[in-house]
């Protein structure tokens, strides 16, 4: 649902490098950057929290120390979320049938269960 303070085109998304908090997220021990909280806090909760649950729960995919998340929009308003394990291989495809992101694509590492904006790293 879109509020009055969602910002779907994450105009300030260059604004974050580095982090001054690690903010609790989702299940286990996972915790989120100032930049990914803004993400998450501005229409794409959805995005992170599908693809951290699906990297804790697959038995394939759980043990690996670096994982980079993928959302690719297309313009039909469907979209794509991959896993990939950093060196471009596809550990899990997600597709949706409709989204209402403004952005075409969006990258995340998660790290020793910190996940972070690609320039956050």
């Amino acid at each position: 649902m879109k509020t009055e303070t969602d910002d779907l085109t994450l105009k300030e998304l260059n604004q974050h490098y580095g982090t001054f908090y690690y903010y609790p997220f989702g299940l286990g021990n996972t915790k989120i950057t100032d930049g990914v909280a803004y993400i998450v806090g501005n229409g794409y909760h959805w995005f992170v929290s599908d693809l951290d649950v699906i990297s804790l729960m697959k038995p394939k995919i759980k043990n690996e120390s670096f994982l980079v998340f993928k959302l690719k929009v297309n313009e039909d308003k469907t979209a794509t979320a991959t896993i990939t394990d950093g060196n471009k291989k596809t550990l899990y495809t997600q597709k949706y049938e409709y989204t209402n992101a403004k952005v075409k694509e969006l990258t995340l590492y998660k790290q020793n269960n910190i996940i972070m904006l690609a320039q956050e790293y």
